[in-house]
């Protein structure tokens, strides 16, 4: 990862931070896959993927979270919550980081941006 996407990364959980999401571990990965953030908040456990994209991207940074990428976090929280118990409800988001001229310029969160079914 270059050093722009870990400051994305960065600034995103700063981000839920200052929403009052509670920061459980950060780039937790397995055979299956990575998940960049795992939050709480309420009663959810979130898995969050930071996706971020320059102003000239030819799609939105959530139109990268395709059907793959969403069953292998899917696969990746599974084995996550087999190995720490909790009664909190999993759920998937997305944090879109938009840059221009190497500088992070907005940030979007889209909670349950996809689901299991």
């Amino acid at each position: 990862m270059n050093n722009l996407g870990k400051l994305a990364e960065i600034k995103a959980c700063e981000y839920l931070q200052k929403k009052r999401y509670k920061l459980l571990d950060v780039n937790y990965s397995c055979r299956f896959g990575e998940i960049d953030l795992i939050m709480k908040k309420g009663g959810y456990i979130c898995f969050i993927e930071v996706k971020m994209r320059g102003e000239k991207s030819i799609a939105q940074p959530l139109e990268f979270v395709d059907s793959r990428k969403q069953e292998r976090i899917i696969k990746t929280s599974q084995l996550y919550l087999m190995q720490n118990e909790t009664d909190l409800q999993p759920r998937f988001d997305v944090v879109e980081v938009f840059c221009k001229n190497g500088d992070i310029k907005s940030i979007k969160h889209l909670e349950n941006a996809f689901s299991l079914y």
